[in-house]
């Protein structure tokens, strides 16, 4: 059987099309590449944005910002030593960029001049941390994105 140029050129169309339906089928149905927005109210959130870049200039203003370090109890926010840490207020929020069932929020409320968060609470894996807290009636924020 001869296969002539038409021929060729509708299996070449009738191929290609097969093919790009394929990864079209594959991503709608599987779930290993479902991707959701970083955040469900997103653009709420972009117009409050400017407050955030103040916070963060004030942060910046500190002659020590917050820092962290990985324990074996879990992971340490370490506030800076020359506020009165009683004085601090605000949340922490933890957000996991491959699944937003691992995000948490935690308020804080300290004893002492650090945060735990506790280590069965993080799994292995990229994490992006923000410290949304306010001393003597001035906000600051921190974000971090780390590895733990």
């Amino acid at each position: 059987m001869k296969i002539n140029w038409g021929t060729g050129i509708v299996l070449a169309f009738i191929g290609f099309i097969s093919f790009i339906m394929y990864f079209i089928i594959t991503l709608n149905v599987n779930d290993k590449y479902d991707y959701d927005l970083v955040t469900e109210d997103y653009y709420a959130e972009e117009l409050s944005y400017q407050n955030d870049i103040d916070k963060l200039n004030n942060a910046k203003n500190l002659d020590k910002n917050i820092s962290y370090e990985r324990t074996d109890k879990g992971l340490l926010i370490v506030f800076p030593k020359n506020i009165d840490f009683s004085k601090i207020t605000g949340n922490v929020f933890l957000y996991r960029p491959s699944n937003k069932q691992l995000d948490f929020d935690t308020i804080i409320s300290l004893s002492k001049p650090y945060l735990l968060i506790p280590d069965k609470r993080l799994v292995d894996g990229r994490w992006n941390i923000k410290v949304d807290w306010k001393y003597n009636n001035e906000l600051y924020l921190y974000k971090e994105t780390i590895n733990y």
